[in-house]
């Protein structure tokens, strides 16, 4: 039993038996009565792919991410998918790790699935190389492209980012004007977002008189211990720093356990901030300082941007929004 034995039956167009299937209000009291009467007598189910018939929607959303088990893109992943439902659009969603095969096979496969947009969440999907990207500006072409905190341009392409230029920037002259002048600056990726920050970080030193030399910014991959065996590392080798400045929390929650292991005092003789003010900046002890990059406001923004963009509404290729530093106890300023 299928929409077109619906359709048959009740003698009416399959769009029709879309239209009611989804609620639309251009069908008439008398005919939508007569289409669930069919569908009651057929025992007819419906489906996600048969709704679509006739509207040329799915009411479908793909949503692809590196990582679900990443705390930052977690959250992300439950705001949009609440804010669509909200919207009553569904979602799939595709894991997709960091290969740039795996990427672009999982976006052709939500394509066959003939959703009605891909909201591609986090910095990560932005690849260096322009002809990397050239399979997302293509698709742009059929269907909306949004891109949680990650930029690229091309027609029918939406970013909505977070200012990590100005988060880090802020943070970091915080630091300085508090009196820290050997800042040490860990990140994870040199993605988009990544890379903003870093700049951010450097620019203040810059403007406070200071720089950042290379061997105060290291890279480590987002775990705890690995922050901490980094910290160690780096005191064993005679490396002096007096603020952290961590382009996640885990890395700063890491950072917070070196000062335990080495008996350092925070914030007196560390100041230690964090980036994301996930649920790790509330576990620590002393509790971490830490920018709010506004996850939340991220995904809804996005979610209104696509929205406009299916309503026909002129709205912005790019849409960003400030963070807020959260002052609790590792800093002093």
């Amino acid at each position: 039993m299928n929409i077109y034995d619906v359709s048959k039956k009740a003698n009416v167009s399959i769009a029709t038996v879309s239209r009611v299937l989804n609620g639309n209000p251009n069908v008439s009291d008398k005919t939508r009565a007569r289409v669930l009467e069919v569908m009651e007598n057929l025992g007819y189910t419906p489906n996600v792919f048969a709704r679509g018939l006739g509207l040329n929607t799915m009411r479908t959303i793909g949503i692809m991410c590196s990582d679900s088990s990443d705390l930052y893109l977690a959250n992300a992943i439950y705001y949009l998918e609440r804010d669509l439902r909200l919207n009553g659009y569904d979602s799939i969603l595709c894991c997709t790790g960091y290969e740039l095969e795996t990427k672009q096979k999982y976006f052709d496969l939500l394509c066959s699935k003939r959703v009605d947009a891909i909201i591609l969440a986090g910095s990560k999907f932005i690849e260096p190389r322009p002809k990397d990207n050239a399979y997302i500006q293509s698709a742009a072409a059929m269907i909306p492209i949004m891109l949680l905190n990650g930029y690229l341009e091309g027609e029918n392409i939406y970013s909505t980012i977070c200012d990590d230029f100005a988060a880090t920037y802020h943070a970091a002259s915080q630091l300085i004007r508090s009196g820290r002048r050997k800042l040490l600056y860990l990140y994870t990726s040199t993605s988009y977002s990544g890379a903003n920050k870093l700049k951010g970080c450097q620019a203040a030193l810059k403007d406070g008189g200071l720089c950042l030399e290379p061997e105060y910014i290291h890279q480590c991959r987002k775990d705890i211990t690995a922050a901490k065996e980094l910290l160690l590392s780096l005191r064993e080798q005679g490396l002096e720093f007096d603020s952290i400045l961590a382009s996640s929390d885990s890395l700063a929650a890491g950072a917070v356990k070196y000062a335990h292991a080495a008996g350092i005092s925070i914030p007196d003789e560390l100041s230690v901030i964090g980036y994301n003010n996930s649920i790790l900046s509330r576990c620590t002890d002393p509790e971490l300082t830490t920018i709010d990059s506004k996850v939340e406001a991220l995904c809804a923004s996005t979610v209104n941007t696509l929205m406009g963009v299916f309503g026909g509404v002129n709205v912005p290729s790019r849409t960003t929004i400030a963070a807020d530093l959260i002052k609790r106890a590792t800093t002093n300023f």
